[in-house]
């Protein structure tokens, strides 16, 4: 995962648990492969006045997740599954490949 500092001053604390699982100060946890979208998906993190962490924008923004759009490969289908019947049926499918953690941006604003 990318980490971007985005301005001075502590940054809340987060830990990738294992996978595309993700902690924020072990109070959020966000399994960041179920966000993944044929489109680019931008989570925000608050805190509330409160003090509890939450996604969207509340009282203090605390991080901002970039997870970029989903990616494919092109893969061949095997004879067996080709539709013989269909004239120009495609040969190739498009797959989607594995979520990968390093693709993703985790900006980091000061929260004091």
């Amino acid at each position: 995962m990318n980490v971007i500092e985005k301005n001075e001053g502590q940054k809340i604390d987060f830990e990738v648990i294992s996978g595309s699982l993700v902690s924020f100060r072990g109070e959020l946890f966000l399994d960041l492969s179920r966000y993944e979208r044929d489109y680019d998906v931008t989570i925000d993190i608050s805190e509330n006045h409160f003090g509890m962490l939450m996604m969207g924008v509340s009282n203090r923004y605390v991080a901002q997740i970039e997870i970029p759009a989903c990616e494919y490969e092109e893969v061949e289908i095997p004879e067996e599954e080709i539709d013989d019947d269909e004239e120009g049926s495609d040969r190739t499918k498009l797959v989607p490949k594995p979520f990968d953690l390093e693709n993703v941006t985790l900006v980091l604003w000061g929260i004091e």
